[in-house]
């Protein structure tokens, strides 16, 4: 027994693996987004009053597309996980350009929309609404 036993933990060994755990990673954290402010400059006001009540998204807008424009009640962030999108408000004419990883802090009570190139987008989006209150208008 002692014989097979010392074939096998040299059989592991020679193969690079380790019979010993590795320790745990260490917990990572970081803000990906603190804001008082949408992106293009306008401070968020208050949130809606009432029962608060959470919403989380998770939206795939196809390539080459252009959203309607419409306008959130309510402060909400998008978190973009692939592809790029160009945000850009109906009066003024500002626009960002986003790319995976990036993160929007969105305009609230004025009209903007998305708008897709040659690939798709996905998105996960947070709002922090009120029961009854619609998410976009």
């Amino acid at each position: 027994m002692i014989k097979r036993t010392s074939l096998i933990a040299m059989a592991l060994l020679s193969a690079g693996c380790s019979a010993i755990p590795s320790a745990p990673s260490a917990i990572e954290s970081r803000v990906l987004l603190k804001s008082t402010t949408s992106w293009e400059g306008t401070a968020y006001q208050t949130y809606p009053a009432g029962q608060p009540e959470l919403t989380v998204m998770r939206i795939n807008i196809p390539a080459n597309t252009s959203l309607k424009w419409h306008q959130h009640p309510m402060p909400n962030a998008a978190y973009v996980v692939s592809g790029q999108l160009r945000v850009e408000t109906r009066e003024g004419g500002k626009s960002i350009m986003l790319k995976p990883g990036d993160v929007l802090p969105e305009i609230v009570d004025r009209q903007h929309r998305g708008v897709t190139g040659d690939s798709a987008v996905e998105l996960v989006v947070f709002y922090a609404g009120t029961p009854g209150l619609p998410l976009s208008q």
